[in-house]
């Protein structure tokens, strides 16, 4: 009979397996891998990655990976490619190919045939005495000393091998490239995802709401401004420029200290040094900056004036996190 405590071992020796497959990866990265990465940042046409099985399933994430980081490329099943899909291999095209043996029937056809193209081919194989290896212009090494499946049959390891050495290849082509943050965003424009990377600040600031008092204006006329504007928050403004901040906080401990506040000011009670960021400034970034600073709203400013208040929940109701 098979315990709980059989399952929880036996995960923990698989994810334990697998992480000693990925970091024995570090041994096998050489002057080879370089020049692939070379090889596909000086390819003029697309990359096509390819393989059958698992080695199929793993392709098509690697095309998905290098596709949203900057590099064209199409997945194209071995099997399908020597029955017609050869037809999507152009001329200035550079391959990969996967495969744990490099031996499987369908390599063996295909590789030839692509080498009669001219596409250089790129090996990602586990088995250096392969065929895909001996034909293949440059061999990635993905070898694993088992597989965490009990039968050492099932591709467990050795898939999750030519994963990990397919994002190193897309990572260090985003860095070769100088692929930037915005040009992740341009292709990532929809979901939470594609709010991260392009909702900026002067996309949720509401211009009607611009909470404003004078350092001499009564406590009384700054409550009814906060209360108004409804954003827990008023900007003390004196000659066009931010001096202070009156956070519902700052009410509270004005009431703490005095019942008399009639006579106050807002100079009396504000909070100095206010946080301010710009209208440009990424919504993911300001929320960082409130989180940081354990508060709920930040004045923006451009170009030195004041233009509005950003609230903790205007980032929140947008679903970024």
């Amino acid at each position: 009979m098979i315990t709980k405590q059989n399952i929880i071992d036996t995960a923990i020796e698989t994810i334990q397996s697998e992480s000693e497959s990925i970091s024995a990866l570090t041994n096998y990265i050489n002057e080879d891998f370089a020049e692939a990465i070379e090889l596909i940042s000086n390819c003029q046409g697309r990359l096509i990655v390819s393989g059958i099985g698992k080695s199929a399933i793993i392709a098509n994430k690697i095309v998905a990976t290098l596709n949203s980081t900057g590099t064209p490329s199409i997945f194209l099943h071995a099997s399908e490619a020597i029955h017609g899909d050869l037809g999507m291999v152009l001329p200035r095209d550079v391959v990969i190919c996967i495969s744990k043996s490099g031996n499987s029937p369908e390599i063996k056809v295909l590789i030839p045939i692509l080498k009669s193209f001219g596409n250089p081919i790129i090996a990602i194989t586990g088995n250096l005495d392969s065929f895909l290896s001996a034909e293949a212009d440059i061999t990635l090494n993905t070898t694993v000393e088992k597989e965490s499946c009990p039968n050492n049959l099932a591709p467990t390891n050795s898939t999750t091998a030519q994963l990990v050495m397919g994002d190193a290849i897309a990572v260090c082509l985003m860095k070769k490239n100088n692929f930037k943050g915005e040009d992740f965003a341009k292709y990532h424009p929809g979901g939470t995802l594609g709010k991260r990377t392009t909702l900026r600040v002067i996309d949720l600031l509401d211009a009607s709401k611009k909470p404003t008092v004078t350092p001499d204006c009564s406590v009384k006329n700054a409550i009814v401004e906060i209360s108004e504007k409804r954003l827990g928050v008023t900007a003390v403004v004196e000659n066009n420029d931010v001096i202070g901040i009156i956070t519902d906080g700052d009410i509270r401990r004005m009431l703490n200290r005095t019942d008399d506040f009639l006579s106050l000011q807002a100079k009396d009670i504000m909070s100095l040094n206010p946080k301010i960021i710009t209208p440009d400034t990424m919504a993911i970034d300001a929320l960082e900056l409130l989180e940081k600073h354990e508060i709920t709203q930040l004045i923006v400013k451009e170009n030195g004036n004041y233009i509005g208040i950003i609230h903790l929940h205007d980032i929140l109701k947008e679903g970024i996190v």
